[in-house]
């Protein structure tokens, strides 16, 4: 495995860490990961196609990696059963990361269950509230976390490079091993190791979220158009990933900040 060395800064990096190379294959970073930070590591995964191959992979390599996911409050079901699936298949123990039961009442109380379709600074709120801040408190706790990000997805991703340091968490490492990958190699990988999938991908989905914020995609679509599908010309990302841009984030920043007040 070819490596280079790189010098850092952040303090809860390494100052000097010899990293696997940009053209390193997925088990690579994922072993150089597991080995370079034990505990301090885990996989986020939303049991996506991608997500359930990087979990193949951890299970080759080690039984108890920490895996953990974003339990919003508005997962499909079968989103359910295929953690129950995992669990039974790989033995690995997955943490339920739940967001703030009282901010989750404020902000229903106040916009309503179904918020999410009236604008994009609405959308966005769910998201921070159901997702963003239960991660946020996560990975606080974390060196370094694995995610199943690929170039391929859509025009917001095309420049996710395999490891990087997320500024946007406090400077730990991100990991992204299929960045490079096609969504053929992730179905060839799946029905080469028999790996569980789950079933919407049946229904015409290909890419699965909440239940209410998903669907299933035309033929000529892009992998993520059934994501936040009335949204227009809005930049669609839940803000796990990438921020939104400073207008709606303003936006966002009071309608969340009103929220939170009524939260406390």
């Amino acid at each position: 495995m070819s490596v280079t060395t790189v010098e850092t800064t952040p303090a809860r990096v390494m100052e000097r860490a010899a990293r696997p190379a940009e053209s390193a294959s997925a088990e690579e970073i994922l072993r150089w990961g597991m080995e370079q930070y034990g505990d301090r590591l885990a996989i986020c995964t939303a049991f996506q196609a991608s997500g359930m191959v990087i979990l193949d992979m951890a299970a080759r390599i080690r039984r108890d990696v920490k895996v953990f996911t974003i339990d919003t409050g508005r997962l499909p079901e079968e989103t359910h059963r295929l953690i129950s699936d995992v669990r039974a298949r790989y033995g690995i123990e997955i943490e339920m990361v739940l967001p703030e039961a009282n901010e989750v009442a404020a902000m229903v109380s106040g916009h309503g269950p179904n918020l999410f379709y009236d604008s994009v600074a609405n959308r966005r709120l769910c998201c921070e509230i159901r997702k963003v801040r239960p991660l946020n408190r996560t990975l606080a706790k974390l060196e370094a976390w694995v995610v199943g990000l690929r170039r391929q997805q859509s025009e917001s991703r095309e420049s996710i490079e395999k490891i990087t340091v997320d500024q946007a968490h406090g400077g730990i490492l991100k990991l992204a091993p299929l960045a490079d990958w096609t969504r053929e190699e992730v179905w060839e990988y799946i029905r080469r190791h028999n790996v569980p999938y789950h079933e919407l991908y049946w229904q015409g989905y290909s890419s699965i979220g909440c239940a209410p914020c998903t669907r299933a995609v035309q033929e000529g679509e892009e992998e993520r158009a059934g994501r936040w599908w009335w949204e227009q010309e809005a930049h669609k990302e839940c803000g796990i990933h990438v921020a939104p841009n400073g207008q709606v984030r303003r936006e966002l920043d009071v309608l969340l900040q009103d929220v939170l007040r009524k939260a406390s």
